[in-house]
């Protein structure tokens, strides 16, 4: 069976909608490298979006899950819990940012992490608004849609969207949005749309992942935390593509010193298999009444196996101080390509192993450069994901378990591929 064969299958019986960026389709993966059904072999530099941070098929994470699944494979955790769920749970609300007691529930997805959140606001505070930012990206959901600040492809054509939904600019300096007017744009919005009174939460990204990995300032943060705390509002900090190692930090908050109310934790949680939470101050989490939150597969024992395994990988390996090294590494060549090619390559941005370059020309976001990248990356032996708010950003987001020579390996061969295609 070919590659080719196997996409117009998919073609035939899979919505477009739920599309493919690669028509590459994996038949084994070890660690950092994948091989597709032709055999042929490629450096993951995407990780499935930032879930196999311990690596693809990482032996640990593999021998929890197996054994688990050989005791039970679901009981369902509001009926008949299980060790695995607490022992996480315990786990989680230790390592989260900041003093305060903490509490966790488990569902999912990110997205049902993210819709949670607001139910758990909304209950605490007894309020109606949300604010998002522009370019922040919180899931496919109706709520998370909503909170979502980019309309295509997420919001193209499935509104109305609730209401109660407000937004404001995200700093980023290249594109001339400063912290000052992020948060004058939020005075504005509690004089013309909302008072700040009726504002249960502000959601926000450490990191943007989707909108380009634009590090929020710690500037704003405090200012945030500062203001939630004046006028009763939760803070929010969504966590999914930035947790786990991936910063140099457990968690992204970190970095800032700031303590969020709530946080949304996925993605490298589980190495692979579906898992969400969220934790959070436990007087905000314990709002909701018994019964009003869960979910049927919410917190899976084989899930939280394979949780309990990436965390123990995450403290036995250093993988935070591992992400550090491949992050400065990637900065190295990209900003050695910056020199080469300042017309093209306007910034090169990096916090532990999340590693973004963005590409503008004669001051305009260059996506046309940014697609043909994503596609011939594949004739490279490379897997690369694009993003931003002007979807002209290269992501990269490598497992923090990447052997030094398949790194280094990797890193030539985007040096030949982004050399070939700025040089055009």
């Amino acid at each position: 069976m070919t590659n080719q064969q196997l996409q117009q299958r998919k073609q035939a019986v899979i919505a477009r909608g739920q599309g493919n960026l690669y028509p590459v389709y994996v038949q084994q993966a070890k660690n950092a490298e994948l091989w597709d059904v032709e055999g042929n072999r490629y450096i993951d530099f995407g990780t499935g979006i930032a879930v196999c941070n311990t690596g693809h098929a990482h032996p640990k994470v593999v021998a929890a899950a197996q054994a688990q699944l050989a005791r039970f494979s679901h009981s369902c955790l509001m009926i008949n819990p299980y060790a695995e769920a607490v022992e996480l749970a315990e786990k989680l609300t230790r390592l989260a940012p900041g003093s305060s007691a903490k509490k966790a529930i488990f569902v999912s997805t990110g997205a049902e992490a993210v819709e949670n959140c607001i139910k758990i606001a909304r209950a605490h505070t007894r309020r109606r608004g949300i604010i998002a930012f522009n370019g922040g990206f919180h899931g496919r959901t109706n709520m998370t849609m909503a909170l979502t600040g980019k309309v295509t492809p997420y919001k193209n054509l499935f509104g109305p969207f609730p209401a109660d939904v407000y937004h404001l600019p995200f700093p980023m300096a290249l594109h001339g949005v400063s912290t000052e007017q992020s948060l004058a744009a939020l005075q504005n919005l509690f004089k013309v749309d909302i008072a700040p009174d009726d504002v249960a939460a502000i959601i926000i990204e450490p990191v943007q992942g989707e909108g380009g990995f634009y590090p929020a300032p710690t500037a704003l943060l405090k200012a945030l935390r500062q203001l939630c705390d004046k006028h009763g509002i939760v803070l929010i900090a969504d966590e999914i593509q930035t947790g786990f190692g991936r910063t140099g930090k457990m968690f992204a908050m970190a970095h800032s010193g700031v303590e969020p109310d709530l946080m949304t934790m996925a993605k490298g949680i589980a190495g692979g298999l579906p898992l969400a939470a969220v934790v959070g101050k436990s007087e905000i989490m314990d709002a909701p009444l018994p019964g009003g939150l869960g979910g049927t597969y919410g917190g899976s024992p084989v899930a939280c196996a394979a949780a309990l395994a990436v965390l123990e990988v995450i403290e036995q390996d250093k993988l935070c101080v591992q992400a550090n090294i491949i992050g400065e590494a990637f900065a190295a060549r990209l900003n050695a390509l910056q020199q080469a090619f300042p017309a093209r390559i306007a910034e090169v941005r990096q916090l532990g192993a999340m590693i973004a370059v963005e590409f503008m020309q004669q001051g305009e976001p260059d996506v046309a450069l940014t697609q043909q990248i994503i596609a011939n990356a594949s004739k490279h032996g490379l897997i690369l994901l694009s993003c931003g708010f002007y979807g002209n950003v290269l992501r990269f987001l490598p497992p923090l378990t990447i052997e030094a020579d398949v790194l280094q390996q990797g890193l030539d061969k985007l040096d030949v591929l982004l050399c070939s295609v700025l040089s055009k």
